[in-house]
């Protein structure tokens, strides 16, 4: 049989927190979307203040300290049309939905989610139309919103679409569902045919590019989910930022990627946190999590170890590589202005940073490679 996934908007039909809680949270909802299912919320130990999947899905008063901005990456500054972000010329960002299986209390785009929007599908037609014209662009990001939130048709005109455009060679998924509904796969062959046809038939490639945030979303249910996309071709990521009190341990970070890797979805970034307004909880300091990222890459395979940790940044998204006693190295990994292409930067450490804009200190390489003469 199907299982039928509940999804829950209110909080007084979440049984089990008290109405002192519900109550305290009301204004975080008011201020902030909530949105959750039953599938989910089975994976929360109720028992446990401090769960990892609860601080995921189910809101919390911190969410209303003051800090960040809304578009923290300033994502506004690439639309170029309703819908489009283009920030690299290779790739360009499709919103296809502005809803999710769940809202991530941590999410970077809950600027989508403050009114109280219930709109599913986006008109990308505009969208479409920028794509055609710009014979640079050669892959395609179709995110939102979680687009497998979209009736399977839906989805289905949007990939037939870019399908018939010749200069888009891979389009790719930016998706939670297998984490936070795996039956949107396993009861749905219809999708799994539409994954298949597009990777045999088009002779353009499907990437399903999964957040999973801690190990243990991936339940026996998710695990099939992704066996059964695995076999229609679909090549398999994960990406998740760092999240502090989810993800931010040794031991858990490394089950993650770990277990990602065993199951074929490789890990392929790890982002910092940005600072959206309500973050400030989940974000973890920068030259804390350089030394966890390194601990944990010590203890796993080349497959796990491969993943990239990054800031998604306004300028571009800028690898976060080490640092010294005194200095913080960068490379920008992709630039939005090709002048950076590939820089590396040096700057001064400064131990509470949780962002890129937190370093003021731009170190010349000169003169650091005099220092280090000088040692």
């Amino acid at each position: 049989m199907k299982r039928k996934v509940k999804y829950i908007i209110k909080l007084e039909n979440i049984k089990e927190l008290s109405p002192q809680e519900r109550e305290e949270l009301k204004e975080v909802t008011e201020k902030f979307a909530f949105r959750t299912n039953d599938y989910y919320n089975s994976l929360i130990n109720w028992d446990d203040p401090d769960d990892p999947i609860r601080r995921i899905v189910i809101p919390t008063t911190e969410e209303l300290e003051v800090w960040g901005k809304l578009d923290a990456s300033n994502e506004s500054k690439y639309t170029k049309v309703h819908g489009l972000e283009h920030k690299y010329p290779d790739t360009a960002l499709l919103l296809v939905t502005d809803v999710c299986g769940i809202y991530c209390r941590f999410c970077f785009r809950k600027r989508l989610f403050m009114n109280d929007n219930d709109e599913v599908a986006r008109d990308v037609s505009e969208g479409l139309e920028y794509i055609r014209n710009h014979p640079e662009v050669n892959n395609v990001l179709l995110t939102g919103g979680d687009p497998l939130v979209l009736a399977t048709f839906k989805l289905e005109k949007i990939l037939k679409a870019l399908a018939e455009i010749p200069h888009v060679r891979i389009v790719r998924i930016g998706s939670k569902m297998l984490a936070v509904n795996p039956f949107r796969v396993i009861d749905d062959p219809d999708l799994l045919k539409l994954f298949e046809w597009f990777n045999t038939e088009t002779g353009k490639k499907l990437y399903l590019m999964n957040h999973f945030n801690h190990p243990r979303e991936l339940t026996k249910e998710a695990r099939k989910a992704v066996e059964l996309v695995q076999k229609t071709g679909t090549t398999m990521t994960n990406q998740t930022p760092i999240l502090k009190g989810i993800n931010d341990t040794p031991e858990v970070l490394r089950e993650l990627i770990e277990e990602l890797s065993f199951i074929g979805v490789p890990p392929y970034y790890l982002f910092q946190c940005r600072p959206t307004a309500g973050n400030k909880a989940y974000s973890t300091k920068i030259e804390e999590t350089i030394d966890l990222v390194e601990e944990v890459r010590a203890k796993v395979s080349g497959l796990a170890a491969r993943v990239r940790y990054v800031m998604s940044h306004e300028t571009g998204k800028i690898e976060i590589l080490g640092k010294t006693n005194d200095l913080i190295f960068f490379r920008y990994h992709r630039a939005a202005d090709p002048e950076n292409a590939g820089k590396f930067m040096i700057y001064k450490r400064n131990p509470e940073a949780h962002w890129f804009d937190d370093y003021t200190e731009l170190v010349d390489e000169y003169k650091v490679e005099f220092q280090e003469q000088t040692v």
